[in-house]
């Protein structure tokens, strides 16, 4: 029986979109499967100043519009669903998602990753009450008010300096003795009069009721409590890999999707692409080009099933 289409991609960022682009280039019958919007991480980024091309800052928003735009004027067919689990049937894979099962000759993860929690009483219970973590998402709410960010990565220095033009109240703390994030995130932060930044500091419990009154700090250095009255609390401590759709994934120690220089998994026709994937250094640019090799060696491998690999 024939598959569905030749090549389902599943998440929308900029690693799908990129692979859902090359793969109708090439002429392939492509569905890309997206359970939110097409964006992905996109989508949260206020000002994207180092995606090659643009020398002006764009919006992620705006860049997440153009990799659909440019997708589906290729061809690419995009569907707002959730996959809810991939497995190989012989030379056809099978996609389970809330619309039924879909089959495929191919498949690439591009699933991305989830925000971390930090697990400290009162997070859970007032996420969407003062605790977030999408700074551009939520902090219009905060405009003028006492802000926590919590984390020392690019994603946690680009958040503060954004929610820094909210408010002048920003507190940043971070668990480490400096920060993570590439310099030159890391010195706007550091010279930015709207913020204040304590390293070696730890939240210990985010305080309130109804919504978030303050946050309970530790200090490594002086091994002391302490509290801070904060309306909001954004946390930015690391992403986890969304790579559970398939069992028998060979995966890092981190969770991660560990694939070859061409994106494919250790299951033969399966790639993986963007912040799914185990890989040095997660940018767009760099989710964009590997979406772009999944999709090449996708065709190349559907190639080899019908016997017209180019030789």
């Amino acid at each position: 029986m024939e598959p569905d289409k030749e090549l389902i991609v599943i998440g929308g960022g900029a690693a799908g979109l990129s692979a859902a682009q090359y793969g109708a280039r090439a002429n392939l019958s492509l569905l890309l499967l997206e359970e939110l919007a097409a964006g992905g991480q996109c989508l949260i980024i206020d000002n994207l100043e180092n995606y090659p091309g643009f020398p002006e800052p764009i919006t992620g928003f705006e860049l997440g519009r153009r990799l659909e735009d440019q997708a589906r004027k290729f061809g690419a067919e995009i569907r707002i669903l959730s996959a809810r689990s991939v497995r190989r049937q012989g030379d056809v894979f099978q996609v389970d998602t809330d619309d039924g099962p879909l089959t495929s000759s191919a498949v690439i993860l591009a699933t991305g990753a989830s925000h971390r929690a930090l697990g400290i009483p009162g997070e859970k219970e007032l996420a969407g009450r003062g605790v977030s973590y999408c700074a551009t998402c939520d902090g219009p709410f905060f405009r003028d008010k006492r802000i926590l960010v919590v984390g020392g990565g690019d994603t946690a220095c680009d958040e503060a300096s954004f929610l820094a033009k909210l408010t002048d109240k920003v507190l940043m703390i971070h668990r480490r003795d400096r920060f993570r994030a590439q310099k030159a995130l890391a010195e706007r932060v550091l010279h930015n009069p709207h913020l204040q930044v304590r390293f070696n500091t730890e939240a210990r419990q985010i305080q309130g009721r109804a919504k978030v009154e303050g946050v309970l700090l530790y200090d490594k250095l002086e091994k002391r409590t302490y509290t801070e009255e904060v309306q909001a609390v954004f946390i930015f401590v690391g992403l986890i890999p969304r790579s559970g759709l398939v069992e028998g994934l060979e995966l890092d120690e981190a969770g991660y999707i560990k694939t070859n220089q061409v994106m494919e998994t250790n299951i033969r026709g399966l790639f993986a692409a963007g912040d799914v994937r185990s890989t040095p250094f997660r940018q767009l640019v760099v989710a964009a080009g590997e979406g772009a090799i999944a999709a090449h060696s996708a065709v190349q491998y559907i190639d080899e099933l019908r016997n017209e690999a180019y030789r």
